[in-house]
């Protein structure tokens, strides 16, 4: 008999941001955000204390996922921006770095906390208002008719990155890459059921990063003798092959019949049943005219024989990540029965060879259209592989966005400066009629507006991670960059020629201030300057839709992290 154990009662915890290890805990993690952000920020070795794999990172989503936190306020920040990371992929830290500022700074202030809260979502509501206007300054439209402005925010998710340790020629070239695949999955025609195709991404360890390459239609691992020993003698049309996708296994399992139960009369033998069934199946395909073959799990190798001698090519253990891609390019729908196959479900390929690249050897799968492309990717480790991997996804899915909501935000801290701007200056213009709909002092609303504010500057700040300093310019609103002494007189220093997105060059006439210092409260230009292309290449830009919906986390993360009272955890 079991030990019976007594429950423990509940622990109730009140005011759990008044709590000195909570505030501990917030500054721990807001210490490892503040130190991975940006391209200059400090990789992190994550692992935990029995063995196990050792991941180095400095990306949000791998980040956030890798470490464990106990306290429940942390693990709503978590939590938060891992929701964040699931839906748009890009601007995890730069969400998580403000929300840990503005708790830390509205923590500090001497104003109840319904009205900090209420404040800091008028000021929220007020960023996407000017983000969304027509007057914003900070925002690009996205014309398709060129790829420069594509290249330019698809480096910045790569240079952002540096556990991927690519060189400048390096992040170059793998941008170029990540914007043809992206190329390749947009249809050509705009249809009411046109889809975007699939890009599938094969690593490839241990080969230079220039050698990665972009390939229409789909990679299959094989092992190196495999090619001479299925394909058959008379080999594969060079026209076209008429493909058959299955879902199911075809080794002869009954755990394949479906559900139900199976009664066995004595006597039966059950595997020459199943391949009797298989056989069937052979027969079928063979009188379709199939020449391919393609199963998802395992096929039975008198099956496969069979099919050979008929000239009919067996390639088996797809995996179910391919399937789909498959059937998108073959138009082949996936069977899933040992009867009955209609002939709708074929599918038909362009061709089928081999390739290969270095020591690893593949099937490529050869479709009629490029809705569909395979990516070999290559880096020379395993660390910087992974990281590549991940960045490369985050930076497919940001195109994505960047194609439904055509526009993006400049970079390089410039955004956040320039926002900061924006709202000091409509802060301090607050008319009194405005506040009394508000229920609050003109007092209270500044402090808010300030904290809000300092806590945009604080974001861009945390990209100088070399002992430098930020600095504001009080005309356009951006970001610039200078060493710790040339910001004392950054007039006469020869760094930050150009402000933090690259947009604009430093100008004598340029006043300046020490970002996160105070300021006579001013509004910034409207950009009217056109773009040649040779600056469009230079610019940082950042999503758009990642970048908005990050900001809008961070604020209400915040207010929902101020407005606990109690937090109620169970100890069993």
């Amino acid at each position: 008999m079991s030990r019976v154990e007594l429950k423990k009662p509940s622990v109730c915890t009140a005011g759990p941001l008044t709590n000195t290890s909570v505030k501990g805990s917030l500054s721990v993690i807001h210490g490892i955000i503040m130190s991975c952000y940006g391209p200059l920020g400090r990789m992190k070795q994550i692992h935990n204390g029995t063995g196990g794999c050792v991941l180095t990172t400095s990306q949000s989503s791998a980040l956030f996922s890798g470490f464990s936190v106990s306290h429940p306020v942390i693990k709503l920040l978590i939590a938060s921006i891992r929701n964040h990371i699931s839906s748009f992929s890009d601007c995890g830290l730069f969400a998580a770095n403000l929300c840990c500022y503005l708790v830390s700074h509205f923590l500090n202030l001497n104003i109840s906390r319904p009205i900090i809260i209420k404040l800091s979502r008028i000021l929220l509501n007020l960023c996407i208002g000017y983000l969304r206007s027509d007057e914003c300054a900070c925002k690009m439209k996205i014309e398709f008719n060129s790829s420069k402005p594509l290249f330019c925010l698809t480096k910045s998710v790569i240079s952002s990155k540096p556990a991927c340790m690519l060189t400048i020629q390096e992040a170059d070239y793998i941008s170029t890459l990540i914007l043809k695949a992206f190329l390749f999955t947009v249809p050509n025609t705009l249809e009411p059921s046109s889809i975007l195709g699939k890009t599938v991404i094969v690593p490839v360890e241990g080969q230079n990063v220039m050698e990665s390459s972009v390939l229409p239609g789909l990679l299959l691992d094989m092992p190196e003798f495999f090619w001479s020993r299925s394909v058959p003698s008379e080999g594969l049309p060079s026209v076209e092959i008429k493909l058959a996708l299955f879902s199911i296994s075809l080794s002869g399992d009954f755990s394949e019949t479906g559900e139900g139960t199976v009664h066995i009369l004595n006597g039966v033998d059950t595997e020459g049943v199943m391949l009797d069934q298989l056989l069937i199946l052979g027969e079928k395909l063979v009188e379709d005219n199939v020449n391919l073959l393609v199963c998802q799990k395992v096929v039975h190798p008198t099956l496969k024989q069979y099919l050979k001698r008929q000239n009919v090519f067996t390639v088996d253990r797809l995996g179910v990540a391919l399937v789909e891609p498959l059937s998108l390019m073959t138009g082949a729908q996936p069977i899933a029965s040992l009867s009955s196959i209609p002939d709708t479900c074929y599918g038909r390929l362009q061709s089928l060879s081999r390739w290969t690249l270095g020591s690893k050897h593949f099937w490529h799968f050869i479709p009629f259209d490029t809705s569909v492309c395979s990516f070999v990717l290559c880096n020379r480790s395993e660390t910087s592989l992974k990281e590549l991997m991940r960045t490369c996804k985050a930076a497919e899915h940001v195109l994505h966005l960047t194609l439904k909501d055509p526009f993006v935000l400049l970079g390089g801290g410039c955004t956040e400066v320039h926002l900061a701007a924006v709202l000091r200056y409509k802060s301090a213009n607050m008319q009194s009629h405005c506040l009394n709909e508000l229920n609050c002092t003109a007092a209270e609303y500044q402090l808010v507006s300030d904290s809000f504010c300092l806590s945009l500057e604080s974001v861009a700040r945390n990209l100088e991670h070399d002992r430098g300093e930020r600095l504001l310019d009080l005309q356009e609103g951006h970001c610039w960059s200078a060493s710790s002494d040339g910001a004392l007189d950054f007039q006469c220093s020869a760094t930050g020629q150009q402000c933090g997105c690259g947009m604009y060059s430093r100008d004598d006439s340029f006043k300046w201030n020490v970002l996160g210092s105070r300021y006579e409260p001013f509004s910034p230009r409207k950009s009217t300057q056109t773009h040649s292309p040779t600056r469009m290449d230079k610019l940082v830009l950042d999503c758009f839709t990642a970048k908005w919906n990050g900001m809008q986390v961070a604020v209400n993360t915040a207010a929902l992290i101020l407005d606990l009272s109690y937090v109620v955890e169970d100890q069993n």
